[in-house]
């Protein structure tokens, strides 16, 4: 979670400082404050796992209240934060259609790079719906942890030693000799 937001921040910080003329805050405060508040509401859920024993059922009262918490989350992180981005970049970055993403010329064809590598136009636009692309799938990823942490909760690891060492009965298990000239 830390890093894909530092990924994320860092990425568009770097990018906005160094092509747009804007102040230090670079980013959007909307769009961070959403990002960081979807962070810091998945805290509960990671507390509250590993306080609360695997084996104890949760009365019908719990069940709503922590069915109705991860709804808000998930429209928090499925709706806000990408509109919040989509925003920032629409209004504030000006990510247009019109506006085409090309790189620095290459030499002797004056031809951009990227308009030379690629086949197809590829606008701001597109840019854009990419990050958000990236944004969801950072936020599924983060929502399949949760999902695998909470339903192994509770499950101790045992090494493969102790499996190799008794049988199901109890026993000790011996290696058994094969003779020499046996075998295969």
């Amino acid at each position: 979670m830390v890093g894909s937001t530092v990924v994320v921040w860092g990425f568009m910080a770097v990018y906005v400082a160094l092509t747009e003329d804007r102040q230090f805050p670079w980013l959007n405060t909307a769009f961070c404050v959403t990002w960081l508040l979807s962070m810091l509401m998945v805290l509960p859920i990671v507390l509250h796992m590993k306080k609360r024993p695997a084996d104890q059922e949760p009365t019908w009262g719990e069940a709503m209240l922590g069915s109705a918490y991860v709804f808000f989350i998930l429209f928090w992180i499925y709706g806000v934060v990408p509109h919040q981005f989509l925003t920032f970049t629409d209004s504030e970055l000006a990510w247009r259609s019109d506006r085409l993403l090309v790189g620095p010329n290459m030499p002797g064809t004056g031809e951009g790079i990227l308009s030379f590598a690629l086949p197809f136009t590829l606008n701001y636009v597109v840019l854009r719906d990419i990050i958000v692309v990236i944004i969801y799938n950072i936020y599924f990823g983060m929502q399949i942890w949760l999902w695998i942490m909470w339903q192994n909760r509770g499950k101790t690891t045992t090494s493969s030693t102790d499996l190799e060492q008794t049988s199901r009965y109890g026993r000790p298990v011996m290696k058994r000799k094969v003779p020499e000239g046996a075998g295969v």
